[in-house]
This record gives structure tokens, C-alpha cells and sequence, in this order.
């Protein structure tokens, strides 16, 4: 007779706890990161850096950390942070946005162009880096302002296929009978696209007719 199979829930687990293990992740320094993620909920960024202040080899906590020294004006140590993160994960996309937003209000645009090039290669429709870029182009001057309108013209796009998430959710939610639900993903839909559109109009109209028939 073969083995009998593990529970899904098991094997998940223990592939979690493989994982914390193969990167040397102990049980503590989870506890902190959890901590630190209530402080930094909160915006209480000293209280953050110094929980996570000895931590040296967690990149969700290295960055968490680099995040917090950004917002509080420690632009050194935040640096000194993330990329500290990307030489253990160089494909951390949180990381590297926030290392080039720093590098640009440095005035230091080409290592943060490299940085935002490099990720719109992985992912072309990153709305994030989309945005930076376009800034870092703008403030080129007249030589960037085609690539940096170019680039707004992929954030839009790529915005509105977020925005059809959305309308796909408030659909889902409405015919669960979950009208308020449904409201609410159709809002946040119109606030990705440009008012004075096809898509925008026809997504109020829809919250129109859901808002009726909500009464």
C-alpha cells in the first residue's frame, strides 16, 4: 500500500518553513519584522529603524527598513538599505523604485535611469517606474519630453487594464449582492483614467445604474 499524501496545508507549510530556513531567517527576527510593519502603519519611523536596526540578511526587512530612513529624511541610510536588499535579491522591484527615486531627488539621474530602464525591460506596463521615468525624462528637458510623454502613454494603458480589474470585481461583487462592494471597486476604477474617455463614461454609467438600483 503507498504512503498516504500530506495535507496541502502541511506541504505549504513546510515549504515556508524551508524556505525561512535556507535563508537563515529565524523566528525573532519575523517577530520584528512583524513589529515593524504595525510601526511603520502607524508612522512610527524611529521606533521601526531601530527594531530592525540589527538586521542584515532579511530583504523584506532591509527594505521595510530603507523605507522608513527615505520618509524620515535619512537619505544615506536608506540608501545604504536597499542596496544592501538588491545585493541579496537584485530582482526586488520595491527596492530598486526606491532607490532610483532617491538617486533622482539626489540629482543623480543617470544610475536612476539605468535602475527604472532595467525594470520596464522585465515588466513593460510597471505603472510605477512608468511614472518615474517619465519624470526623470521631463526634467531633460525638451530632449526627453517625447520618451517621457511615451512613457505616461504606457502608464495610462497600463492603468486602464488595472481600472477592467476593477469593473471585473464590481460586476462579481454586484450579482453576489454585494452593491456597496461593488461601488466601491468602480470608484477606484474611475481613478486610474483620464476623465474625458469612452471607458470612464461607461464605467459611471454603470455606477449609475448600480447606484439606482441600490436605493
Amino acid at each position: 500500500m503507498g504512503k498516504k499524501a500530506m495535507p496541502l496545508g502541511l506541504v505549504i507549510l513546510s515549504i515556508l518553513v524551508m524556505a525561512c530556513h535556507s535563508r537563515k531567517v529565524d523566528e525573532d527576527t519575523l517577530l520584528l519584522y512583524a513589529r515593524s510593519e504595525a510601526a511603520y502603519g502607524e508612522g512610527r519611523f524611529e521606533e521601526l529603524i531601530s527594531l530592525l536596526s540589527g538586521v542584515r540578511s532579511f530583504t523584506p526587512a532591509l527594505i521595510l527598513r530603507g523605507k522608513a530612513e527615505y520618509f524620515s529624511g535619512d537619505s544615506k541610510a536608506a540608501e545604504g538599505s536597499f542596496r544592501r536588499a538588491l545585493s541579496i535579491r537584485p530582482s526586488s522591484v520595491e527596492a530598486s523604485l526606491y532607490l532610483a527615486r532617491l538617486l533622482r531627488e539626489r540629482e543623480e539621474p543617470e544610475e536612476a535611469e539605468g535602475i527604472i530602464n532595467t525594470l520596464l525591460e522585465d515588466d513593460p506596463a510597471n505603472i510605477r517606474a512608468l511614472r518615474l521615468g517619465a519624470e526623470l525624462y521631463r526634467e531633460k528637458g525638451p530632449a526627453g519630453e517625447g520618451t517621457a510623454a511615451a512613457l505616461l502613454d504606457r502608464a495610462v494603458e497600463a492603468s486602464a487594464e488595472t481600472a477592467l480589474v476593477f469593473v471585473d470585481r464590481a460586476r462579481f461583487r454586484w450579482i453576489g449582492g454585494n452593491g456597496e462592494g461593488a461601488l466601491q471597486d468602480l470608484r477606484s476604477a474611475k481613478s486610474l483614467l483620464p476623465w474625458d474617455t469612452p471607458l470612464f463614461r461607461s464605467i459611471e454609467n454603470l455606477e449609475s445604474a448600480i447606484e439606482e438600483a441600490h436605493r
